[in-house]
């Protein structure tokens, strides 16, 4: 199947001034992340970066990456996404997947298959990812975002709360976890075009301001979103210093961890 990669960038970052442009052994972070989709995924799959300032564009160009300027004042990711989609002139019926630009050790093999989502789930306007959480301190975490699925594979809440929850919980204290094993969210989507189109023009739903958590007006408004289950976590993302200096030894040792 064919599909559009967007990966956006943004130059503006209070922990990490300048992230796309960290060096990750001798090129641009957003590059690696361009390089490392390609370098799993079909050649019918288009890769372009969607950058908020011409530096990026110019380092992305220089490394033979396709890169496109979008505008500097969006309010949030989606926005960005659904202007280069514009900019492209990608169809209401394409997919195109969003790959975070500072995930330099995701594996393609996870953006296939969410890609795929799309095809198989019919009734959905989004695919997104998740895998088994397997220690207390992340179920109970308000940063490590929970999913809830049905019996189909699609969603039925995100959460930064420790769902799903088990009677019992609060009487016996979070010792241990529930079992099915609740779901860590992966930042990773897919969309078809014509949803991404009309997803920044949809109200705000009360329950996405409450939780801090966009995909959840998806929901609200009646929109299904596809979950792919991976075996694995997936390689860490680049927040801070210290997350650089961990891909870069990472990245130098091919250590990435195996996501499928």
């Amino acid at each position: 199947m064919g599909y559009t990669v967007l990966i956006p960038a943004r130059l503006a970052s209070t922990r990490l001034p300048n992230k796309p442009l960290a060096d990750l052994w001798g090129a641009p972070m957003v590059v690696r992340v361009a390089q490392r989709v390609r370098s799993g995924t079909s050649s019918t799959t288009r890769i372009v970066v969607a950058a908020d300032h011409p530096s990026i564009i110019q380092a992305c160009h220089a490394h033979g990456v396709e890169a496109i300027l979008t505008r500097q004042d969006h309010a949030s990711g989606s926005d960005r996404l659904a202007e280069a989609c514009n900019v492209l002139a990608l169809d209401d019926d394409e997919t195109v997947v969003n790959v975070q630009g500072d995930e330099p050790l995701i594996d393609p093999a996870l953006v296939q298959a969410v890609a795929r989502l799309l095809v198989h789930q019919p009734l959905a306007s989004m695919g997104t990812a998740a895998h088994a959480i397997d220690s207390v301190a992340d179920f109970v975490n308000p940063n490590v975002v929970k999913v809830v699925v049905d019996a189909a594979g699609l969603a039925l809440y995100f959460s930064r709360a420790p769902i799903a929850w088990w009677r019992d919980g609060f009487t016996e204290g979070v010792h241990a976890l529930p079992q099915p094993a609740p779901l860590r969210h992966i930042g990773i989507y897919s969309y078809r075009v014509g949803f991404l189109r009309l997803f920044p023009q949809l109200a705000q739903a009360p329950v996405e301001v409450t939780e801090a958590l966009e995909q959840l007006r998806a929901l609200w408004h009646g929109h299904r979103i596809a979950v792919h289950v991976s075996p694995h976590a997936p390689g860490p993302g680049v927040d801070t210093p210290d997350d650089l200096e961990r891909v870069r030894a990472l990245f130098l040792s091919g250590g990435a961890p195996s996501v499928s």
